[in-house]
């Protein structure tokens, strides 16, 4: 099951960081911008969107007071298209966090924001569906957590039934995370799709700096709750997911020993599995000589028994955890406790599997067949096969879990440039068509392609013979 996360982000400064001219790993994307742009508020530095996509169209929005990365964004109107991909280099098997931010504006001249779906790699990642966030002077923003298997990462939006106008994206943010973070994932088969971050008792978004992997924690308060602070400075650059040290310099706790019930996130939950990480801190003296120790329950269920909260800090996670409706985490202080529970921060994921994702070999090949054409469709970017219902235009593949090019259909498609030797590294390839083009230089060898039924070369610009092997070759049929 796919859902959206609404994450609301005010249109002025949605979080407040110190101004620095550090920058955290990875690219961060102001989409339809032809301009740096540096965040006064945060001293970030944004990069416009050209290289990284190759369709759509750039526009400003004339609203006054716009965080910057909000007053552009680039979309786009082509209908034929099955989707409209981001392509990022990356380190094969390293981890990230990629954030997609969408601020509408009416653009377009419309009331409401379209409805659409957004794709990483093979695996559709979410709809899109800012309408309340825009009803309310708000914009959004997902996030997803994942490891690169290739040599790219490439981020894609597309239209779906409901889409009525043209999709769009106002800013990207890849941060480079550390191996050793969420490791508990098997990112071979899941992403984490982000659904809360959050510091508990503070007042103020954490983010980078202090940060260094831009991840947002937001402030939650409950009414029902105190806040304290911490005494001393905490390093948490050997904890487990390396949350930020200001992320346990407040947390909520009950003015009496008893039962701390907080209900975090606020929103329902689909019924599925999720990573949950609880951090923990007691906020008093280090010489103090009572303990802090109580049970953690997770919707009635135990989550951890009898944990032992010191100035040290703690965290306490499940990587598998399930979740349905409302959650209710409850702390059951122990019966020789004297002090109250407390909890500081806490991080939910939704596991969701991957898609799969096209044969690299094959992969690699499109990659050079696109580039060997001057105008290839806008379509031909991310991953070829899949999702199935957004491969690339003229591209039919195999039912494999890990699919493979079995025809290209590409037919009076206006295409001139040339046919990319590497055709011949498509060995599933089955049907070639390309007729009635203006593709021009030779025709690559293709012994390789051993499977290949139909070839259709006709009306076209290309010189020089049928290679020798393809015209004795039995049952092919060339045109």
């Amino acid at each position: 099951m796919y859902v959206s996360i609404f994450l609301p982000w005010l249109l002025t400064i949605p979080f407040l960081v110190h101004s620095s001219h550090q920058q955290p790993k990875g690219l961060l994307i102001n989409c339809g911008s032809d301009v740096k742009q540096t965040v006064p508020e945060t001293g970030l530095t944004y990069i416009p969107d050209d290289g990284f996509t190759f369709s759509g169209n750039k526009t400003s929005l004339d609203a006054k007071d716009l965080f910057p990365i909000l007053s552009t964004l680039r979309y786009f109107p082509d209908k034929v298209a099955r989707k409209y991909c981001y392509t990022f280099q990356a380190i094969k098997g390293s981890k990230y966090l990629v954030r997609t931010i969408y601020y509408y504006g009416g653009f377009d001249g419309g009331k409401e924001p379209p409805v659409f779906d957004q794709i990483v790699g093979g695996t559709k990642w979410s709809v899109v569906n800012t309408t309340e966030d825009y009803a309310n002077g708000l914009s959004s923003y997902f996030e997803i957590i994942l490891v690169a298997h290739v040599k790219t990462l490439s981020v894609c939006i597309a239209r779906n039934n409901q889409t009525v106008s043209s999709p769009f994206i106002s800013a990207i943010e890849v941060t480079s995370l550390d191996d050793s973070m969420y490791n508990s994932t098997d990112f071979g088969a899941y992403a984490l799709v982000t659904v809360a971050r959050s510091s508990f008792g503070n007042e103020d978004t954490i983010s980078f700096p202090e940060d260094p992997y831009y991840r947002l924690w937001q402030p939650f308060k409950d009414d029902s709750t105190d806040v304290v602070s911490s005494q001393s400075s905490i390093t948490t650059s050997e904890f487990w997911n390396k949350p930020p040290a200001e992320a346990f310099a407040t947390a909520i706790t009950m003015s009496t020993t008893k039962k701390l019930d907080v209900q975090w996130p606020p929103g329902l939950l689909p019924s599925t599995r999720y990573h949950v990480s609880l951090y923990f801190r007691d906020d008093r003296n280090s010489k103090t000589n009572t303990w802090r120790v109580f049970s953690i329950m997770v919707n009635g269920k135990t989550f951890y028994s009898n944990l032992n909260v010191t100035t040290d800090g703690v965290t306490v996670y499940a990587p598998n955890w399930p979740l349905s409706g409302q959650t209710l985490i409850s702390l059951i202080p122990d019966t020789k406790s004297s002090i109250a529970p407390l909890i500081n921060a806490g991080e939910i994921y939704q596991l969701m599997p991957l898609g799969g994702r096209t044969l690299p070999q094959d992969v690699m090949a499109m990659e050079e067949l696109a580039r060997g054409f001057d105008n290839p469709p806008l379509d031909w970017s991310g991953d070829p096969c899949l999702p199935r219902e957004n491969s690339w235009t003229g591209v039919s593949c195999s039912q494999e879990k890990m699919p493979r090019i079995i025809s290209l259909q590409l037919t009076n498609l206006g295409l001139t440039g040339i046919l990319a030797p590497t055709v011949s590294n498509l060995t599933a390839l089955h049907h070639l068509w390309l007729g009635d083009n203006q593709i021009s230089g030779s025709i690559p060898e293709m012994s390789s392609v051993d499977q290949l039924e139909t070839l259709f070369l006709q009306h076209n610009k290309l010189d020089g013979p049928v290679p020798q092997e393809l015209q004795g070759r039995k049952g092919l049929h060339i045109l």
